[in-house]
């Protein structure tokens, strides 16, 4: 099993910051293009617990892949999870968090446990491609939420 774990923090109340999250649609601009995202699913405005999202990705060498997630576990304003149902892992249970640090401050808490299929044949793949390729995606993630939520100058 392997875990990947980020947290940012970021200029926005809390609150904000969870409905962003909370919106499935936002997922598109959290994605790096390379992948060539697609969501597959009529989407609801609001993610609800037993939600079943359908996706579309290019993984480089694998072509397209479809991905079909649970949102489950949801604690409104707090965290949810959402979980592989089917897709290029043998298992990928994501945890969502959000906490205010004051009334515009925010950390964001990305915990990923995951599993390739065929481990443990598959271990060398990922110490060589998919540690670095995640990685890369949570990466991209934070500057984007950085640019969508971004320092206030003003003085």
């Amino acid at each position: 099993m392997h875990q990947l774990e980020r947290e940012i923090i970021l200029p926005v109340a809390a609150q904000e910051l969870w409905d962003f999250v909370a919106t499935p649609v936002n997922l598109n601009q959290l994605t790096p293009p390379e992948l060539d995202f697609r969501i597959l699913s009529e989407l609801p405005e609001r993610m609800y617990n037993g939600l079943t999202v359908l996706y579309e990705i290019k993984i480089p060498m694998f072509g397209r892949r479809r991905w079909l997630t649970e949102i489950k576990h949801i604690r409104d304003g707090v965290s949810f999870v959402d979980e592989q149902r089917l897709g290029p892992y043998a298992l990928w249970y994501h945890y969502h968090e959000v906490q205010a640090l004051d009334a515009n401050q925010s950390r964001m808490i990305d915990r990923v446990h995951y599993r390739l299929p065929f481990e443990p044949l598959s271990l060398p793949v990922h110490e060589l491609w998919v540690k670095k390729m995640l990685n890369d995606i949570f990466d991209y993630r934070s500057e984007k939420l950085q640019k969508i939520f971004p320092q206030n100058t003003d003085i």
